[in-house]
């Protein structure tokens, strides 16, 4: 039996007792509008193509496409960001299919406007690797290098061709140092000031992108390490921070997400923009091949990863099962 004085007067627990208190104590909550959805549009296919190693999602048509932008826009979230995969035979080494207007991305981003007009952002993928023959995301040079001040001409052209097609948001993507500076000239060079950054900030050279390389068919050999960040730094991700807020990003992202929690809450404690975090493919697959186990509840983990992320300080997520968790939230 215990006395006056011998057990705890400071009890956590009692503000766990019931569901409805445990909801009114919440400190993080998930709401529709926290919301991204990625999505694939390829050319030359007839139906959408589902992707293996992502269970449920798939490489839309353009009419499969505008019908997921108009679920989205029901379901209540942000945006729709954009990734292209043009036909095979008209990948090249300069990435042509990124700059020409009739190519997948600029025609799937004018199908996406014409379908929801401003009831969600449309953001576009501002990057080289879906549409160039050897898979990386610049132009490369005489020694098979990527070469940055010549992969940001083409991201320049980008730019302006996907602000032309009606992309409310860009995302530089290929972590090429300067990248948003150069692209916020281009777009005001043409009038589109009003074209907002979503700036790739921090963008590790993960392992957890496996999946997403089927999703874009991509044609890499080898590696991104000289231009995506190294696993086991962190400090670097700081300066790359102060270097995209310094040339005009308007929203800044680290990606991938789980695995880089600490990152994320270091650099939403100090950016004065909102920060946005992607949940990737491998994150989406780890869990939808251990919930097809038997191993874990589905539902639950999903649930559980996106509060842990908007916990560590995302404004935004970029996820896979935008749409699927925004319904289950309304």
């Amino acid at each position: 039996m215990t006395t006056y004085g011998s057990f705890p007067g400071s009890r956590p627990r009692r503000l766990r007792t019931s569901p409805v208190m445990r909801r009114m104590v919440a400190e993080t909550r998930l709401h529709p509008a926290d919301f991204i959805l990625p999505a694939f549009v390829r050319e030359g296919i007839s139906e959408p193509v589902p992707i293996s190693a992502m269970p449920g999602v798939v490489q839309h048509t353009r009419d499969s496409l505008k019908k997921a932008a108009a679920e989205a826009v029901a379901a209540g979230i942000s945006g729709i960001m954009l990734f292209g995969v043009p036909e095979e035979s008209k990948k090249d080494a300069l990435g042509t299919p990124g700059t020409d207007p009739d190519g997948i991305l600029q025609v799937a981003l004018r199908d996406v406007r014409a379908e929801v007009g401003d009831e969600l952002l449309v953001m576009s993928d501002l990057c080289l690797d879906e549409t160039t023959d050897h898979g990386h995301c610049g132009v490369l040079d005489e020694l098979g290098r990527v070469d940055n001040d010549a992969t940001l001409e083409r991201y320049a052209e980008m730019a302006q061709v996907q602000a032309d097609a009606g992309a409310h948001v860009v995302g530089p993507s290929g972590m090429m140092d300067g990248q948003i500076g150069v692209v916020r000239d281009a777009l005001d060079q043409i009038g589109r000031e009003d074209v907002a950054i979503l700036a790739y900030t921090v963008k590790y050279a993960s392992a957890f992108f496996g999946p997403f390389r089927e999703a874009v068919g991509s044609s890499l050999t080898g590696d991104r390490k000289t231009y995506q960040q190294d696993p086991a730094n962190a400090r670097e991700s700081m300066r790359e921070l102060a270097l995209d807020l310094e040339e005009g990003a308007d929203m800044v992202m680290v990606k991938p997400a789980g695995p880089y929690l600490d990152i994320l809450a270091k650099v939403a404690e100090v950016s004065d923009v909102p920060v946005a975090a992607y949940q990737i493919s491998g994150e989406y697959s780890m869990i939808e091949a251990a919930a097809e186990k038997g191993w874990i509840d589905r539902d639950k983990a999903i649930f559980e990863a996106l509060t842990g992320i908007k916990r560590a300080g995302a404004q935004n997520i970029l996820t896979y099962w935008a749409v699927e968790a925004a319904q289950k939230l309304r």
